[in-house]
C-alpha cells in the first residue's frame, strides 16, 4: 500500500507544472491584450492634454475679457488705440493700478503652460489683427491660441480652438 501511494504522489510532482503549449497560450493572450490597451492609453493621454489646452486657453480668454470690462468700465486707463485689451500676457500676471484704488488688479496666477508644446508661449492676436491672421501686431492681446501644429480628437488644429 505505501509503494502506491508514493508512486501516486511522484506521478503527480511530475505532472505539476504547464506544459509548452499553456505556455503559448497565456503569452498570446498577454499580447492580443496588451495591442488592445495601448491605443486606448495614448487616447486617454492625448484626450487629458486636450482638455488642459482648453482649460488653459479658458483661463486666459477669461482674464482678457476681465481686463477689457474693467478699462470698459474707466477702472483701468486705457492707452490711445489701446482699445482697452492687455498689452501682454505679463501684464495679467503683474497686475495693473485701479483707478482710484491702491492695489493692484492681477487676473493670471502665471501664464499657463500649451499641454501640446510644453510651453508657456502662446499665439497672440491684437484687436487689429485680421481673425485668422498668424503674426502678432503687437498693439495688445485680444486673443490666444496653441502654437502647436497637431490635430485633436475632433479633427481641427489645436491653433483654431
Amino acid at each position: 500500500m505505501n509503494g502506491s501511494r508514493s508512486t501516486t504522489a511522484r506521478r503527480r510532482q511530475l505532472q505539476a507544472g504547464f506544459t509548452l503549449a499553456e505556455m503559448v497560450m497565456v503569452v498570446a493572450i498577454i499580447a492580443l491584450l496588451s495591442t488592445i490597451v495601448l491605443p486606448v492609453a495614448k487616447f486617454t493621454v492625448k484626450r487629458n492634454k486636450e482638455a488642459e489646452l482648453r482649460l488653459a486657453l479658458r483661463q486666459m480668454r477669461t482674464a482678457i475679457d476681465e481686463h477689457k470690462r474693467l478699462s470698459d468700465q474707466g477702472m483701468i486707463p486705457v492707452k490711445l488705440a489701446g482699445e482697452g485689451y492687455p498689452e501682454s500676457l505679463e501684464v495679467l500676471v503683474e497686475g495693473i493700478d485701479l483707478v482710484g484704488q491702491e492695489r493692484k488688479q492681477r487676473f493670471l496666477r502665471r501664464i499657463p503652460i500649451d499641454p501640446m508644446t510644453g510651453e508657456a508661449e502662446w499665439g497672440l492676436r491684437s484687436y487689429q489683427d485680421e481673425p485668422d491672421s498668424t503674426s502678432f501686431g503687437g498693439q495688445n492681446v485680444y486673443d490666444v491660441y496653441s502654437l502647436s501644429d497637431g490635430t485633436g480628437l475632433d479633427g481641427t488644429a489645436y491653433k483654431d480652438w
